[in-house]
């Protein structure tokens, strides 16, 4: 039995029945936390890594990336919803061949990775051929990445003669393949979900058929909801009525939900995923942060598109966290005529956003999100004596407040080290980066040549 020993660590452990340490051990046998507490007796047989000077905390969970958009780095920071879902799927994702998906989906996961996250729910939608989404799978599992992959469907512009895609249900034969196939086990480093289109982007009776696909392969089915328009406006009343909304069932977004199919979501057990930067950016509306507070139902957040800004976490947290504060505390100014004491929300909180409450999204809390003995030893080191942490006493203040993707000293999944000493483990990083950068320059290139929407760019 392999034993890895983290010795003299700040623990911030996100288990209430399993204290916070200001010096503490976390003790790993195989792929389980095996003990948490204060000099533990481990024997002569484990491997002792010195954890003083550090944080030990659960590994990030990232609820919500388009993960292949890694190929596409950069290109939409002053872009607008429209430029988005124009440029994106009716232009520059019909570029993508098998193997730009794979180095995008391999050198995004080694990136969240490097930067403190050890599960991501990959929310795949440019899939037009099996082998795209084959591809997206191989470069996930070869990163060593722990992913829900939620598999979706192309949003190509119709062909004369042809379906608009907000009339084409998911491809049962390929979630048939991937399910029976592949992707066949809900225990492993990577599971399956759906990517399906939803009630904002699909006919009600596709909506319906979606949702059914995922209750009869028991698979959690995401959806996007940012805007007020909706392809199938009673889409949610009826799946409810027919027994499909259920916690299988995610929003993403949600922000322009009407009040009545929020508390139909709600009441039926649906989780959400925010990702309040991209919302602002696309004048989605107010992050869905404060109802859902409100509703007591657990807020889960994501980075969302790599094609916009960094995939980074730690400012997920950060802008989430300050957003949903100063909302806050402006109703309460507004109501009141005073502002709030004490704060309203917590950087306790914020840090289960991007843990526990984004495992349970993902259905996988039983599993990670905390540093629970019995739990899957997914765990992440910081340097709390560097620069920009040095100095500060409290554990989840550092964490939320000041930290960055360059604090990330050690990264463990499944019991595995894919990072340690700020370096990853990954053989062979500057190679991938440069085939990276190649296929998203002939994509670029091809796409300004032959696209009715390179004017976007």
């Amino acid at each position: 039995m392999a034993k890895i020993h983290f010795k003299g660590g700040s623990v911030v452990t996100m288990d209430p029945k399993v204290p916070n340490l200001e010096v503490g051990d976390v003790l790993v046998e195989d792929d389980k936390i095996a003990a948490v507490g204060v000099d533990l007796a481990v024997g002569d047989d484990a491997q002792v890594i010195d954890a003083s000077g550090m944080i030990i905390m659960p590994g990030l969970v990232n609820a919500h990336i388009h993960t292949w958009q890694t190929g596409l780095r950069g290109i939409a920071g002053n872009w607008t919803g429209t430029n988005y879902f124009r440029a994106i799927h009716a232009g520059l994702a019909l570029f993508f061949k098998p193997e730009d998906i794979y180095i995008a989906n391999l050198v995004g996961a080694l990136n969240q990775i490097n930067s403190g996250v050890t599960t991501l729910v990959d929310w795949h939608h440019n899939n037009p051929t099996p082998d795209h989404s084959d591809a997206a799978i191989d470069g996930l599992e070869e990163a060593g990445v722990r992913a829900l992959f939620l598999h979706g469907s192309a949003k190509p512009d119709a062909k004369p003669g042809q379906k608009h895609h907000s009339e084409i249900p998911m491809s049962r034969s390929e979630v048939e393949r991937l399910r029976k196939g592949r992707l066949s086990g809900d225990n492993e480093l990577l599971s399956m979900g759906l990517a399906v289109l939803g009630p904002q982007m699909s006919v009600n009776d596709v909506v319906l058929e979606d949702f059914r696909l995922a209750r009869e392969f028991d698979l959690i089915a995401s959806l996007h909801h940012s805007g007020a328009e909706m392809v199938g406006p009673q889409g949610y009343e009826y799946a409810a009525k027919e027994g499909l909304i259920s916690d299988k069932i995610n929003i993403v977004h949600g922000n322009a939900l009407t009040d009545s199919d929020l508390k139909l979501l709600v009441d039926n057990g649906a989780t959400f995923a925010v990702t309040a930067e991209v919302e602002m950016q696309m004048a989605y509306g107010d992050p869905l942060t404060g109802k859902l507070r409100e509703f007591g139902v657990p807020v889960a957040i994501g980075s969302d598109v790599e094609c916009v800004y960094a995939p980074d976490m730690f400012a997920s947290m950060r802008i989430t966290l300050q957003l949903e504060r100063h909302e806050h505390s402006m109703r309460h100014y507004a109501q009141t005529g005073e502002k709030p004491h004490p704060i309203p929300v917590t950087t306790g909180e914020a840090l289960s956003w991007a843990t526990i409450n984004g495992a349970k999204m993902a259905h996988l809390d039983s599993a990670i999100g905390s540093l629970t003995p019995g739990k899957q030893a997914d765990i992440t080191l910081l340097r709390k004596t560097d620069l920009n942490l040095a100095g500060i006493s409290d554990a989840t203040n550092r964490i939320v407040m000041h930290a960055n993707p360059g604090n990330v000293d050690t990264v463990m999944i499944a019991g595995e080290i894919k990072k340690q000493n700020g370096q990853m483990k990954f053989d062979g990083v500057d190679a991938k980066i440069a085939t990276l950068a190649k296929s998203s320059a002939r994509i670029l290139d091809e796409f300004k040549a032959k696209a009715p929407t390179a004017d976007y760019l």
